[in-house]
């Protein structure tokens, strides 16, 4: 999961040794925490917050085919 999210990060920013991604496993839940550049935030959240509504709706969906309950955070 956390190379999944890193790969597309990276694919989304002009700054891609700037992504770190985190893993924090919870109880019946696995959040991923997503560090990016400051100037790079618009490019991980986009208009409206679509990017980061897509980017969790991927991460929901390969979460769901191994049957694990992810989340994604965009820290800054």
């Amino acid at each position: 999961m956390k190379e999944l999210l890193t790969y597309i990060a990276k694919n989304l920013v002009d700054a891609p040794d700037e992504v770190n991604v985190t893993e924090v496993e919870r109880e019946d839940e696995l959040l991923l925490e997503l560090r990016v550049a400051a100037d790079d935030m618009g490019k991980v959240i986009g208009k409206h917050g679509r990017i980061a509504k897509e980017i969790r709706a991927i991460m929901k969906a390969a979460g769901n085919h191994k049957n694990i309950k992810v989340s994604v955070d965009i820290l800054d």
